[in-house]
C-alpha cells in the first residue's frame, strides 16, 4: 500500500507484538495510508496506530522491510500457511456442508415419505368417519322420522280421546241439566199436589164443621145439648 501510495520509508514487525512504520510523503498520501492500515478483516485486527509526526530525513530511496531471521520480505511464506489452513477450512467446511445437504435431503424424503403417509392415513381415517358420520346421520333421520310418526299417531290418538271425553263432558253437563230441570219439574208437582191436598182438606174441614153445627143445632132442639 506504501508502495502504492508513492510513500518511502520501513515497516517492522517488533517483538510485543506491535508494528513500526516510517513513512514520508505528501501530507495527503500520508493520511490516505493512515486510514489504509488501519485494517481489521479474518487475518488482521489493527486495534490502534498512534503516530507521531516529524520533518522527512530524506534517508529512504524507496518504501522495503526490515526483516529478521525467518521472516522474509513480503511475509509469503505466512501468507501461504494462512491461506492453506483456510483452504482445508474451507474444503472441511464444504464437505461438511455436502454431508449435511446430503443428510437433510434423505431425512426431508423420508419426512415427505411419512407425510405422504400420513395424509394416506388420515385419508383414509377421515374416508372412514365421513362413512360412519353419514350413517349415523341416516340411521338418526330414520329414527327421527320414526318419533315424528309416533308422535302424530300419539297426538291424533289423544286427540280423538280429548273429542270423546268433550263429548262426554258436554251429554253429563246435558243429563245433568235434564235432570236439574226433572227436579224442578218435579218440584211444581210437589207444590200442586200440596196445594190440591191443603184446598181438599180445607173443603172436608169447613164440610165437618158443617155437619158438626148442624148435630149441635139437631141435638140442642131435642132438648139434648
Amino acid at each position: 500500500m506504501a508502495r502504492a501510495f508513492g510513500l518511502k520509508g520501513i515497516v517492522e514487525n517488533l517483538d510485543d507484538g506491535r508494528v513500526k512504520i516510517i513513512a514520508e510523503g505528501d501530507d495527503e498520501k500520508l493520511k490516505w495510508f493512515d486510514n489504509a492500515i488501519d485494517i481489521k478483516n479474518t487475518l488482521i485486527q489493527v486495534t490502534g496506530v498512534e503516530k507521531v509526526y516529524t520533518p522527512a530525513g530524506g534517508e529512504f530511496a524507496r518504501f522495503g522491510k526490515i526483516v529478521d531471521e525467518g521472516e522474509t520480505d513480503s511475509r509469503l511464506d505466512k501468507g501461504i500457511d494462512v491461506m492453506n489452513k483456510m483452504l482445508v477450512a474451507i474444503k472441511d467446511v464444504n464437505k461438511t456442508l455436502v454431508d449435511m445437504n446430503s443428510n437433510l435431503g434423505g431425512k426431508m424424503d423420508n419426512l415427505g415419505e411419512k407425510m405422504d403417509r400420513m395424509d394416506k392415513n388420515l385419508g383414509n381415517k377421515m374416508d372412514i368417519l365421513s362413512e360412519k358420520m353419514d350413517r349415523m346421520d341416516k340411521n338418526l333421520g330414520n329414527k327421527m322420522d320414526n318419533l315424528g310418526e309416533k308422535m302424530d299417531r300419539m297426538d291424533k290418538n289423544l286427540g280423538n280421546k280429548m273429542d270423546r271425553m268433550l263429548q262426554k263432558q258436554d251429554e253429563l253437563i246435558i243429563e245433568v241439566k235434564d235432570v236439574g230441570q226433572s227436579q224442578n219439574d218435579l218440584l211444581v208437582e210437589v207444590k200442586d199436589i200440596n196445594k190440591k191436598v191443603d184446598k181438599f182438606w180445607e173443603k172436608e174441614i169447613v164440610e165437618m164443621k158443617n155437619d158438626i153445627s148442624e148435630v149441635k143445632t139437631a141435638l140442642r132442639a131435642k132438648g139434648i145439648m
